[in-house]
Parts: C-alpha cells; structure tokens; sequence
C-alpha cells in the first residue's frame, strides 16, 4: 500500500524543483506559397522516362508580438528530373507555415524546439499536399518520407557554423 499525503494541497519541495510543464498547441497553419510545374507536358519527350526525386528542405521561425507565439516556416522544394537524360520533369515548391503558442521551453532550448518539434507536428499536412498535387499534376502521388528533424537540425547548425567560420575578416 503506497500513502501520500499530496491531496492535502500542501506544495512539496520536490514540486518546487519541477521545470514549468511544456505546453504547445497549433493556432493556425497554411500555405504561403505553392507552386507546380508539370514539365513533362511542355516538352515532347521519347522515350522511357525514370523519375528521380530530390527533396530539399529549408526551415525558419520568427517570434510574433503576441508573448509565446511563433511562426515556423517550412520549405520544400522537390524536383523530379529523368534518370538517363537529365531532364526536369516536374518541380513543386511549397511553403508552409505553422503559428504556434508554446509555453514551459526555456530560453535556451527554445530554438531546437521550433525547428524540430514544430515542423514535426505540421509534417503530415504538407505530405498531403505534394500528395495531392502531384497527382492533380498528372502524376501518381508523391509520399514523402519520414523527415529526421533532429539530424536536419544539426546539419544546418553546422552549415551556419562552417558559413561562420569561412567569412573573411576585415583587415585594418
């Protein structure tokens, strides 16, 4: 038999240790821009065509006015270009906005937050959409992949880093 004494409403010192619980919740999110073009329709081509995708992926986030809101910004540019001949067969951009109220992330962890955790919830809806407009694009629809938003995370900390770090210094 386990007793507490929790329900006397008595504030524990183990409670006063606790870190602010984390609280976020979606305000809104949609499409700032959206374009498509169906290549392959423009230009006679012969032959077999073998699709290769590439997925490019860029993110952003601005502190809004309101205290504890942000605006995450995610980019998504998939090209599809012919195996053998090279040849640009579609392009679709997307940009992708997700307003945010997150409360109980400290200061210092706030940033991996926004570019990791955020894009993670808004992930879903823009699968849906390359889903969907690339098979309206006359094509079959393109599933986009689990993205790891850790790893892409890191892997922009260390493209700043090296940009940082290759930047000439102004000689007197």
């Amino acid at each position: 038999m386990i007793v507490s004494d929790q329900g006397n409403g008595a504030a524990t010192p183990q409670d006063a240790q606790q870190p602010p619980q984390v609280r976020m919740s979606i305000l809104t999110q949609f499409v700032r821009d959206l374009s498509f073009e169906n290549v392959l329709s423009q230009q006679s081509t012969g032959g077999e065509v073998t699709p290769e995708i590439t997925v490019g992926v860029s993110m952003d986030a601005r502190k809004r006015p309101t205290e504890g809101q942000y605006e995450v910004i995610t980019k998504l540019q998939i090209g599809s270009r012919n195996k053998g001949t090279e040849q640009q067969i579609f392009l679709l951009e997307l940009e992708y906005v997700g307003v945010f109220q997150i409360t109980g992330v400290p200061d210092e962890q706030m940033h991996p937050f926004l570019m990791i955790e955020c894009p993670r919830m808004l992930f879903p809806f823009m699968r849906r959409i390359v889903s969907d407009v690339t098979r309206d694009g006359g094509f079959p629809p393109l599933n986009l992949e689990n993205i790891d938003w850790v790893q892409l995370y890191r892997s922009q900390i260390a493209q700043n880093q090296a940009k940082t770090a290759e930047a000439p210094t102004a000689s007197a």
